[in-house]
């Protein structure tokens, strides 16, 4: 009855990364409620990820899909971070046989930063430790807006 209805009765679970060189965003989403939390900061080993709690998350969290940020410049080509954010997204397919989302992650580091600092008033310590997972859930949570 309730498929008839067009209401979703089932809900998956994605992952969403803000990729950075000295540490990674992560969020959880789902797509019953369309809300994505953020859910930790990982820093990187020798500016590459920490596959081991990568993979802790993925076995944990069981997700159908991961969404990555990625960055372009303003008119669409590739700034300097893109290359090593596709190969992250390579690298997480490879590893994982997931389907890698990518989405356009323009200003959600700055965004998650005026957020904490100016509304929050977090410190610029606390503030280093969180942004990048607010970042991760801003890019997943506008992935999930995407596909409704």
């Amino acid at each position: 009855m309730l498929d008839s209805l067009n209401i979703k009765t089932n809900s998956d679970t994605y992952l969403g990364f803000d990729f950075g060189y000295k540490k990674i965003g992560v969020a959880v989403g789902e797509t019953l409620t369309s809300t994505a939390s953020p859910l930790q900061t990982i820093r990187s080993i020798n500016q590459s990820p920490d596959w081991q709690i990568i993979s802790k998350l993925i076995q944990e969290w069981r997700p159908t899909g991961l969404v990555v940020g990625i960055s372009r410049q303003s008119d669409g080509s590739d700034n300097p971070v893109t290359p090593r954010i596709i190969k992250f997204c390579n690298q997480l397919h490879g590893r994982y046989q997931l389907p890698v989302y990518q989405q356009d992650e323009t200003l959600s580091t700055f965004e998650a930063k005026q957020m904490l600092f100016d509304d929050v008033n977090l410190s610029a310590t606390k503030l280093w430790e969180v942004q990048d997972q607010l970042a991760a859930q801003l890019i997943l949570q506008s992935w999930l807006n995407d596909q409704i």
